[in-house]
């Protein structure tokens, strides 16, 4: 775990200005200072703790993290860390549907797989430059958004999100498909929406990194145990500060 000056070195403790901020995000500040929000850094250490337990759980069950940074400050952290841990992910941009019309999805998954096999292959030679210039542009377009997804193969069985309210689209797909939301949320969040909520500053780089850096290395060298186990009754979501019910409950209420 990172240190309360390692945070704040960082500037993981900077929010957002109070007229842009979400209500419910104030459970996570410690004061307001110029019209700005200052993010309580032993509610985020409590926090990420919680949030890498709940991960654990889930990469010795065997199950699948999708990780999504689209924003400049997350892109190559996301990449790396997801890369380290063999696992998916999305750095380019969120396209509607990759959970809830996952089908659709990977058929674009599966023609990508074409693409390349046909372009390493003796036949493509055959075709004509321009029919090669096309398959080449393809490929190239088709990768900038699925290549962290091509060895997924079905849904995640959790997201990590860095700045929620950013990749607002996958977190309410995710909600949608019951899919655990592990998140970093700054002030201008709505935490309520989030299973494990880490508040921090998703505007700085080096708080990203360092968050991270904590998640990777908490989860790196972590065998499943196969087969898997039943859920613990324990390992339930918490919202805003309190234990809540699982998320597919919750979504059958219509919240």
């Amino acid at each position: 775990m990172p240190t309360l000056t390692e945070l704040l070195e960082a500037g993981a403790h900077f929010g957002h200005k109070k007229e842009r901020s979400y209500p419910r995000a104030r459970e996570f500040t410690y004061t307001i200072r110029d019209s700005v929000y200052v993010i309580d850094l032993e509610k985020t250490l409590e926090r990420l703790k919680i949030a890498l337990e709940y991960l654990q759980k889930a990469v010795r069950k065997g199950q699948i993290i999708l990780f999504v940074g689209t924003k400049r400050q997350a892109k190559e952290v996301i990449k790396k860390t997801a890369q380290s841990l063999n696992m998916p992910y999305v750095v380019e941009r969120w396209l509607g549907g990759m959970l809830t019309n996952f089908e659709t999805i990977n058929k674009s998954l599966k023609r990508l797989s074409e693409i390349e096999e046909l372009i390493k292959s003796e036949d493509f030679s055959k075709y004509t430059k321009k029919e090669r210039m096309r398959l080449e542009e393809k490929k190239a377009k088709l990768k900038a958004i699925f290549e962290g997804l091509l060895k997924m193969g079905k849904l995640p069985n959790a997201l990590f999100v860095v700045d929620t309210a950013h990749e607002k689209v996958a977190v309410l797909e995710a909600r949608r498909m019951n899919i655990p939301i592990v998140g970093i949320c700054d002030t201008n969040a709505n935490p309520d929406l989030i299973d494990y909520p880490i508040p921090a500053n998703d505007d700085s780089e080096k708080a990203i990194q360092l968050i991270l850096s904590t998640i990777e290395g908490g989860l790196k060298g972590i065998e499943a145990d196969l087969p898997e186990k039943p859920a613990e009754k324990e390992n339930q979501p918490i919202k805003g500060g309190k234990i809540s019910k699982p998320v597919a409950k919750r979504n059958k209420k219509g919240a």
